[in-house]
């Protein structure tokens, strides 16, 4: 008789998630801190005892007077809540398979309430939790400006004004204006972590960049509104006390009010390509004008003096990692595997990779061909699954630009090019997914909306075959303007994938074409499909900072800050201060900034280039046993490169997922009846496509009708 087996060993998933909880606890408390000293900032205890007192403390030779309170207790915090966050993330990354969601819980339900979209004229679709949030910041920003105004108003008075040669009215105006710019630079301090594609602050909330944008809008619209009143009551106070020759003074030390009517004009600038009605038709415009932001941040900081602008400098410096780290993987040219060319207008897109690149469902990727703009990034939405599809990652582009056309018809031509050089950023997307806690998933598409499901379906099939774990059944309904736009429907399914796979995950999919009363009777269009010559300069994908992308990025964060610490210490102890001797009155405070500026882009340099050059000996070696085991391109002659046969897209799969489609022609699809029909507990509803397909699956969930719906809103490029 065998003996039993040896018992498993012990799970290390419960430290895993005492560590998790801890270093959640420490961000909370760090947060919680660093927000109510923005509550307290504009009021008296602050400025005449807290601020004193911590200068007294930190005034030194290295850091200067000011400097070092602003670190310790507006930079130094945010920060290590980011290095926290990376440490928090790669623990979970760690566990990811240790615990399975249970449905039911008391907790969940209540916050299925408070997640629950709403119609906000002005904001979109919000959930209830988003509008707390920003009703929150709204009451932080008028509760700054009145206690501004509140407590210095009160030193207004008739005989205050008249000593300066003032009326009551100029002297409160002129007050104003300060305490305007003043708030404006809470928002400010703000603004950029939306927009920090590999940032490690949103994921701990669950957020990701691309559905943070909407937040980074907002604040913009706050911080150019606040800001350009700011600039038009100081030009107003000029005006009429009759110093209008203010705008052209540039201290030598303290405010430049030219820089910031430089950064002012950078900034309108900038905003007033981001309305939607401009953006949207010329895209071009709102792109390069948005690079604006680097002269309006160098001006500003030039305006308010390197002491001032460190209080927003976390932010920044988080984003400024980023882009650089983006910088570094942009540069290399990555291997193009395939294409297939649908008569839809829509190109799939197939990349190398490495193993060691995982990804979750609804990732996004940044593609650039040097061939059709050396400067223009797209986002796409990746179809492909990481853990299904372990070498391959796939992005699908439809026509909708001059720069997707111009792609298309160099694939599509009769004689398309043999290989296509291309870059790409990223992926980025969520650090995890929970759909296994719905019954059902209902996923609303319109048009090129379809493709983030694409991924979550291959996901599902992973999940289900290969982990042999429970998946929720899945309801696609999609819609489509003409029935040649089915084919994208063909691209559900890995090539690879068995057919018994589609019935396992449950899928029924009920097609809408909108402007068509019947099928066509014109004859199927084939599919053109294009193998590439392989390069040997250009990698697979790989992760850009290695299998510990997190820990690495924790060590940037850190080690570059350091770096910057010691440059500016040495820089101040050795050289400002002899001149300067912690006055702030003789050495120039343009100067100053500039150095800070230079130094913290050193640091960043410094940090990031090591940890790259070190993780891209690894990506390497895998490069090459990657190319090793792929070997040739596929063939269709023994002296041809590359692949063209017009065909209909692999038969094995789609044959299987032909069975789960149900075709409506000349309708649209009744969203009510679809949702309010079903039965199970949970029901995952999940949109994508044009806002009023979004509004409208929204408005349903929202309505109480029916407590087993959870909507969710995504975002998708293509």
């Amino acid at each position: 008789m065998d003996p039993p087996p040896p018992p498993p060993p012990p799970s290390h998933g419960g430290k895993t998630m005492m560590m998790r909880a801890a270093i959640m606890g420490v961000v909370v408390a760090l947060l919680g801190g660093y927000l109510f000293l923005w509550v307290m900032m504009p009021t008296n205890t602050y400025k005449q005892s807290w601020l004193p007192y911590l200068r007294a403390q930190t005034t030194s030779t290295y850091f200067g007077t000011n400097q070092g309170a602003t670190y310790l207790v507006f930079t130094f915090p945010v920060l290590l809540v980011a290095v926290l966050g990376c440490l928090y993330l790669h623990l979970s990354n760690k566990s990811k398979y240790d615990h399975i969601h249970t449905k039911g819980e008391n907790g969940e339900r209540r916050l299925a309430i408070w997640k629950r979209p709403m119609m906000i004229k002005g904001l979109g679709i919000v959930s209830r939790i988003e509008l707390a949030f920003f009703l929150m910041f709204i009451a932080l920003l008028v509760w700054n400006l009145a206690t501004y105004l509140h407590l210095s108003f009160a030193k207004i008075t008739p005989t205050s004004a008249a000593k300066t040669g003032e009326k009551l009215w100029d002297a409160r105006l002129d007050t104003a204006a300060l305490r305007l710019g003043l708030v404006g630079n809470i928002a400010l301090s703000f603004l950029f972590f939306p927009v920090t594609r590999g940032s490690s602050v949103l994921p701990l909330f669950g957020l990701t960049s691309e559905a943070s944008v909407k937040y980074h809008i907002w604040l913009g619209h706050i911080v150019m509104t606040l800001f350009t009143a700011h600039g038009l009551c100081y030009i107003t106070f000029w005006a009429t006390t009759h110093q209008i020759s203010q705008m052209v003074k540039w201290e030598k030390t303290g405010i430049s009010n030219v820089a910031g009517e430089l950064s002012l004009l950078a900034g309108l600038m900038l905003w007033g390509a981001t309305f939607p009605r401009i953006r949207r038709k010329t895209f071009e415009l709102f792109f390069y004008t948005h690079h604006l932001y680097i002269l309006f941040l160098i001006f500003f900081v030039l305006h308010v003096g390197i002491s001032y602008a460190c209080i927003m400098l976390p932010g920044f410096f988080l984003f400024m990692i980023d882009r650089y780290i983006r910088f570094l993987q942009s540069r290399r040219g990555v291997r193009l595997l395939s294409a297939r060319v649908l008569p839809c207008q829509t190109v799939e897109l197939n990349f190398s990779k490495s193993k060691g690149l995982s990804y979750s469902p609804t990732s996004i990727m940044f593609l650039n061909v040097p061939s059709i703009s050396k400067l223009q990034w797209h986002p796409f939405t990746i179809t492909s699954s990481s853990n299904l599809e372990s070498d391959k990652v796939s992005v699908i582009v439809k026509v909708e630009g001059s720069w997707s056309n111009k792609l298309h018809r160099l694939l599509s031509s009769p004689s398309p090019v043999d290989r296509l050089e291309a870059s790409v950023e990223g992926p980025y997307g969520p650090t995890s997914t929970d759909f296994l806690r719905h019954d059902l998933l209902v996923m609303v598409s319109g048009g090129s909306g379809i493709t983030p499901f694409i991924s979550i379906i291959r996901e599902l099939i992973y999940t289900g075959e290969t982990l042999k774990l429970k998946t929720p059944k899945v309801l696609l309904i999609s819609a489509f303007k003409n029935s040649t736009d089915l084919t994208i429907l063909d691209l559900i399914l890995p090539i690879s994938g068995a057919p018994s796979e589609i019935f396992k995950s449950g899928l029924q999919i009920e097609a809408y074409v909108t402007r068509e009363k019947q099928p066509t009777t014109q004859e199927t269009k084939t599919v053109r499909t294009i193998w590439f010559k392989p390069n040997p300069s250009d990698a697979p994908i790989s992760p850009i900072l290695g299998q510990n992308n997190w820990l690495w990025l924790g060590a940037i964060i850190s080690s570059s800050f350091i770096i910057y610490l010691i440059f500016i210490g040495i820089l101040t102890r050795y050289y400002i201060y002899p001149i300067d001797h912690n006055t702030n009155t003789i050495y120039p405070s343009a100067s100053r900034a500039l150095l800070h500026i230079l130094f913290l882009c050193i640091g960043i340099i410094i940090a990031a280039t090591t940890v790259f050059l070190w993780n891209k000996s690894g990506n390497a070696r895998e490069s090459v046993q990657i190319q090793n085991l792929e070997g040739a391109t596929p063939q269709a002659s023994p002296n041809s490169w590359y692949y063209n046969a017009d065909r209909e897209l692999e038969s094995l799969p789609q044959q299987s997922l032909s069975q789960s489609i149900n075709v409506h022609y000349g309708e649209r699809p009744d969203l009510k009846r679809f949702l309010f029909e079903r039965k199970e507990s949970s029901v995952g509803v999940l949109v994508c496509g044009p806002n009023k397909m979004r509004h409208e699956v929204a408005n349903i969930c929202s309505s109480g009708l029916a407590a087993n719906l959870h909507f969710e809103s995504i975002s998708f490029s293509w």
